[in-house]
């Protein structure tokens, strides 16, 4: 709940910050949501995909633009 209440202040701003803020913000919380769930879900795409409601290939696709980040991907256990 604490970082939706932080994503809430965001909106607040009036200037043009607060898009970008805002956008990152969600950008943020979704990868957040996708290495949580692969963590959940033992590294498992099509589970964690299904869980999700995304589709394998947008699930993997996010996992390589996450990949090419730097962003440490949790592997199939």
């Amino acid at each position: 709940m604490r970082m939706v209440s932080e994503s809430l202040l965001l909106l607040v701003a009036s200037d043009d910050r607060c898009a970008i803020s805002f956008h990152g913000a969600v950008s943020d919380f979704k990868r957040r949501l996708i290495e949580a769930t692969l963590v959940r879900a033992h590294g498992n795409r099509t589970h964690a995909a299904r869980v999700l409601g995304l589709s394998v290939r947008t699930m993997r696709n996010k996992i390589r633009q996450y990949a090419t980040d730097g962003v440490d991907i949790p592997e199939h256990s």
